[in-house]
C-alpha cells in the first residue's frame, strides 16, 4: 500500500506540521473575535463573537461585528465579566496562543478590577428569600449602578 494519497503538505499550513510557528500575522488584517479569544480575553471564539453582536465589543471608539478587521495600533473595549477591558492592540494572531505569549500581543489600560468583598456584598440576598420585589429590584439596580435614583418633585 502507498501511503501517499497525492496531495502534498503545504510548508507553513497550520496543522500540517510544515514548520513556522502561525501564530503572528505579519502585517495584514485579523478578525476582531478571533484576536480577542486569541489573547484570551474570552474563554471561547463564540463567546467573542457573540460579545461583539450584543455590542459589547468596540474598536477604536465604533460597536463592531465578528468579522472586523483588527490592525496593530487599534484600541479594543470588550465589556465581559461585568468588567471593561481597555487593550490596545500591538500583534496580530491568527490563531490562539499561551498565556505568555498572548500578554505581548496587547497593551492592557483597563482599570483595576474591583477588590472581591466589595463584588461578592454588591446585592446578596438570603436564600430562599423568594422572588424580590419591584422595590427589592430597583434597590439592587441602584446598587449595581444600573440606574438613577429617580428624581424628587
Amino acid at each position: 500500500m502507498a501511503g501517499n494519497t497525492g496531495k502534498a503538505a503545504k510548508a507553513g499550513t497550520p496543522g500540517t506540521g510544515g514548520g513556522g510557528g502561525g501564530a503572528s500575522t505579519t502585517g495584514g488584517t485579523v478578525r476582531v473575535d478571533a484576536w480577542i479569544w486569541g489573547v484570551r480575553l474570552t474563554k471561547t471564539r463564540a463567546l467573542a463573537a457573540a460579545a461583539c453582536r450584543a455590542g459589547h465589543v468596540r474598536v477604536n471608539g465604533e460597536r463592531v461585528k465578528p468579522a472586523q478587521a483588527l490592525r496593530p495600533g487599534d484600541e479594543v473595549r470588550l465589556h465581559h465579566d461585568g468588567r471593561e477591558r481597555i487593550v490596545v492592540v500591538s500583534r496580530l494572531l491568527n490563531k490562539r496562543v499561551g498565556a505568555a505569549i498572548a500578554a505581548e500581543c496587547f497593551i492592557d489600560n483597563s482599570p483595576p478590577p474591583p477588590p472581591r468583598e466589595d463584588v461578592l456584598a454588591m446585592g446578596l440576598r438570603d436564600r430562599g428569600a423568594g422572588r424580590p420585589t419591584k422595590r427589592d429590584r430597583r434597590e439592587l439596580e441602584r446598587l449595581h449602578g444600573r440606574r438613577p435614583r429617580p428624581a424628587a418633585d
